[in-house]
């Protein structure tokens, strides 16, 4: 049994494998970048070596460092996780090499599974099957335009090493063949440095399912059921399900055998994904569902295979990767009721989904449901890495019921001043055809606009915030918590100011929004409803009329200022630019919201600046 293991990975995945290590009395070292000196893992590990910058090519991607630690550190194992370096065959055999146990797939497996065109080939001789296609060595325009053609339109363009949505192009006519060649390839060049395509019949009405198999040194090979990962934005998936509605069982039979089959072909060890897509035209049928490709780790979704069959992934990884022969036979898996899972990320849908970075300086993702998360109330969400916050996961003995306990959920996220996606995730749960199954990956881009909700807030979320104010300002607030629910009297009035919007908003009898919660400094007032946060500035007190435009010029995302076109005592017009601001390079210009001075000025060129601080403030023109 491995009494030392070295985790070499971040965020979530890094504590889930400690939980786990933990409960098999395994000690754990973490590994951290700079940005990673004060995160949730490295606090959760018994030892922790830093391994470089903040830049994941200069630590989670240098092997060399990891392997360096694990020595140092007397670790005898290292176990990848998912991302940076899990399915890097050059680090498994690296790892290997140094008379470490590597808890993954063989170098060998990785490698026979990592480029799609020679995959296909792979599982076409194992009897698995495949997506009517062409992924033979004639990579000239000439023929890959005529096997187009032969296949019939729409047609898929795939970079053989492509992933992560990078390097695939639909053509839905002839005339538009060539030109999608030549931009597929040139963006699979310089993300993978391969520009080697293979082509794919475009699948009408697609679902993504996938078969979770397991493999261990001594032969054997099971599966433990299928998952859908059809809600995917992007190529990114957002929800995923075990089991896949509309399966039955004899489709089941067939392709989760197919999964073991490939699984064999390339004497598999450890735990593996094999992706299929599916022609859901017609539901789901064992001949429209084919093969995709094979993921060599553990998948981000695994706990929802956890919650219907009982197991621990991760336990039986460091038990097969530990010479150990897999804990269960075949006959001896079974599904049990259904699990959900979203994945929570920070980015803002109201603003097309830009990722959002900063402090968490308020973080409550209640108590319900089995929560996955790398950070705690005033960690950081860092720009340098992937920007999902946690994994909300239920189970019920019904899909109905643990869609709607996990859009609950999502409805119940507090997470300030950081934006997230929890209010897309509840509308995409409560969707119709998504509580019907009416699925295909298509879906979340068909219903954007419905799924995504307006960040102004309603006149409720006004009303609600006056009395929060209020409630705080009575003279037992010392004895309510943060994150207060509302039941007070009163009619007095507060001036509250939204993104410019100034009003002064009386207090009600009772809660205008009982659902929301909240909490109030003084300076601001937030409000947390449907999954959304709503921060409001503070004015004054009283019944006065209502007070003049805000001219607070708030930073909307975090970023750089890039150029500054205003000095304090400046007079401005309104529309004219006051500054620039650089955010996940894009540019975006920052304007006077009406004729005035600008009075006050914090922001400097090229300073870093975070979401929602006062750049500057414009005072009216008076008259």
């Amino acid at each position: 049994m491995i009494q030392k293991l070295l985790i070499a990975n971040r965020g979530e995945i890094a504590c889930r494998i400690i939980r786990t290590a933990r409960e098999m009395g395994i000690a754990t070292v973490a590994v951290y970048s700079d940005a990673d000196a004060k995160a949730l893992h490295v606090r959760s590990a018994d030892e922790a070596v830093h391994i470089g910058p903040s830049p994941a090519a200069e630590s989670y991607l240098v092997g060399e460092k990891i392997i360096a630690a694990a020595k140092q550190t007397g670790a005898q194992a290292i176990h990848p996780g998912y991302g940076f370096l899990s399915e890097n065959a050059d680090f498994a055999q690296a790892v290997k090499d140094a008379g470490l146990i590597w808890v993954g797939a063989p170098p060998s497996s990785i490698r026979a599974m990592g480029l799609k065109d020679a995959a296909k080939k792979l599982m076409r001789e194992a009897g698995v099957p495949v997506t009517p296609g062409y992924d033979g060595d004639d990579q000239s325009p000439e023929r890959l335009k005529q096997e187009a053609d032969a296949i019939g339109y729409p047609v898929l363009i795939k970079a053989v090493a492509g992933g992560g949505g990078k390097g695939m192009r639909k053509v839905d006519a002839e005339g538009d063949f060539l030109s999608a060649l030549e931009s597929c390839r040139r963006e699979a060049n310089a993300s993978f440095g391969n520009d080697d395509v293979i082509l794919e019949k475009w699948i009408t009405s697609p679902r993504h399912i996938e078969v979770q198999v397991f493999g261990d040194s001594h032969g054997n090979h099971v599966h433990l059921f299928e998952r859908d990962c059809s809600l995917q934005r992007r190529h990114q998936k957002v929800i995923e399900e075990a089991p896949a509605p509309g399966m039955d069982e004899a489709t089941r039979e067939e392709i989760c055998a197919a999964a073991v089959r490939a699984a064999k072909a390339v004497d598999y060890e450890g735990a593996g994904t094999i992706e299929f897509i599916a022609d859901a035209s017609e539901g789901l049928r064992a001949d429209r569902i084919f093969f995709m490709e094979m993921n060599t780790r553990l998948q981000v979704e695994h706990p929802v295979t956890e919650e219907i069959t009982g197991v621990d992934l991760v336990e039986w990884q460091l038990r097969v990767a530990a010479g150990e022969p897999i804990p269960c036979k075949q006959d001896e898996l079974f599904i049990d009721g259904h699990a959900i899972e979203a994945r929570l990320y920070a980015e803002d849908p109201s603003s097309g989904f830009l990722p959002s970075t900063g402090s968490l300086d308020h973080f409550d993702i209640g108590l319900r449901g089995r929560i996955e998360t790398g950070v705690e109330e005033g960690d950081q969400i860092s720009p340098f890495y992937d920007p999902m916050v946690a994994k909300l996961v239920t189970w019920a003995e019904t899909r109905e019921d643990a869609i709607e306990q996990l859009a609950e959920i999502a409805d119940g996220v507090e997470i300030w001043p950081v934006r997230t996606n929890a209010a897309f995730i509840a509308n995409c749960l409560r969707d119709e055809d998504f509580e019907d199954a009416n699925l295909d990956t298509g879906f979340i881009e068909r219903k954007i606009d419905d799924l995504v909700e307006s960040d102004e807030p309603y006149e409720a979320i006004w009303q609600t915030a006056a009395d929060f104010v209020v409630l705080a300002e009575t003279d037992d607030y010392d004895d309510q918590p943060a994150g207060f629910r509302l039941n007070a009297p009163g009619r007095l009035t507060t001036s509250l100011s939204f993104k410019g919007d100034t009003r002064v908003v009386a207090a009600a009898e009772g809660a205008a929004f009982e659902a929301a919660t909240g909490f109030v400094d003084p300076h601001r007032v937030v409000v947390f409803a449907d999954g959304m946060s709503f921060a409001f500035d503070r004015g004054s007190r009283g019944s006065g009329a209502a007070a003049a435009g805000d001219g607070a010029i708030l930073a909307p995302m975090p970023g750089k200022v890039i150029a500054l076109d205003v000095a304090e005592g400046d007079s401005v017009t309104a529309g004219q630019r006051l500054m620039v601001l650089e955010a996940m390079k894009m540019e975006h210009s920052l304007t006077a919201p009406f004729d005035g001075t600008v009075t006050q000025l914090s922001a400097s060129e090229g300073g870093q600046v975070q979401v929602e601080a006062v750049l500057c403030v414009v005072e009216p023109s008076e008259g």
